[in-house]
């Protein structure tokens, strides 16, 4: 019967972790205490505190007491 392997366990054997992708590093820490990574967009403010721009809507209402409406 033959020795049956993965293939990905057969590539890791024969060329080691080539394929691995890297993690993104981190970058900053925003203003809702979130880790900004490389690659992140975020947003700077006038007095140098860094936002994800995936909390801006959150930070405008927790932080500033913004309300949503919708128009009837």
């Amino acid at each position: 019967m033959p020795d049956l392997e993965h293939p990905s366990i057969t590539q890791v054997n024969k060329t080691g972790y080539a394929n691995v992708v890297a993690q993104p590093e981190h970058f900053a820490t925003d203003a809702m205490d979130h880790e900004i990574l490389t690659g992140d967009s975020y947003i700077e403010f006038p007095n140098g505190n860094l936002l994800l721009e995936s909390n801006l809507e959150d930070y405008l209402i927790e932080t500033l007491g913004w309300v949503y409406k919708t128009a009837d």
